[in-house]
C-alpha cells in the first residue's frame, strides 16, 4: 500500500480517537446501565479487528476505493466531533443514564439518533475499503450491525422508559443510525 494512503489511513484514525479524547467523559455514577450493551461493543470491536486482518499492506486499493473511504473517513470525522460535543456531559462509553439526563435532538442528532455508531460504521466502511479484502470486509460489516443493534436497542429501551411519548415522537421522526433507513 503507498505511503499517502497509510497516512490518511492514520490521520483519520487518529482524529476519529480524538473527537473522543477531547472531551471530558463523566465522572458521575450513572443512574441507570444497561449492562447487555456491552455484547454489542463487543460484536463491534471484533469486527473492527476482522478489517484489519489480511495481508493488507501488500495491496494498493483501486482509486473508487481509496475516494470512497475518504468520502467515509470525513463523515465520520464529521459526525463523531459534532456528536460528542452536542452530547457534552452526557456522553459516555456505556449504555447508561444520568440522573439529569436530557434527550439530545440537536446538530447530528437531528438526522440520526445515534451518530456515534453512524461514524463508528463509516469508520468501519473506510477502513474496509481500503485495506479489507471483500469476504472479510462483508463478515465485518455484518458482525458490527450486530453488535451495534443491540447497542441501539439497549439505548433506545434506555431513553423509552425515561423519556416516554417525547421519545416515542423523536424516535418514530429520526432513524437510529442511517440516514433514510427505519427499521
Amino acid at each position: 500500500m503507498p505511503a499517502y494512503a497509510y497516512t490518511i489511513l492514520a490521520l483519520a484514525w487518529l482524529a476519529w480517537i480524538l473527537s473522543f479524547q477531547m472531551r471530558k467523559r463523566t465522572s458521575r455514577k450513572p443512574q441507570q446501565v444497561n449492562t447487555r450493551a456491552r455484547w454489542g461493543i463487543v460484536l463491534e470491536m471484533i469486527a473492527f479487528f476482522l478489517i484489519w486482518r489480511g495481508r493488507f499492506w501488500e495491496r494498493t486499493p483501486e482509486i473508487w476505493r481509496f475516494v470512497l473511504a475518504i468520502l467515509f473517513f470525513v463523515t465520520a470525522l464529521s459526525l463523531a466531533w459534532k456528536a460528542v460535543a452536542a452530547l457534552g456531559r452526557h456522553w459516555r462509553i456505556e449504555a447508561a443514564l444520568d440522573a439529569d439526563h436530557e434527550l439530545v435532538r440537536s446538530g447530528p442528532y437531528a438526522i440520526v439518533r445515534h451518530p456515534i455508531y453512524t461514524s463508528m460504521l463509516c469508520m468501519l466502511l473506510g477502513t474496509g475499503l481500503m485495506i479489507t479484502p471483500w469476504p472479510l470486509f462483508l463478515a465485518a460489516l455484518l458482525i458490527f450491525v450486530a453488535g451495534t443493534e443491540i447497542r441501539v436497542r439497549s439505548e433506545d429501551g434506555l431513553l423509552s422508559a425515561r423519556f416516554g411519548e417525547e421519545f416515542a415522537r423523536y424516535r418514530r421522526s429520526v432513524p437510529a443510525y442511517i440516514p433514510g433507513l427505519r427499521w
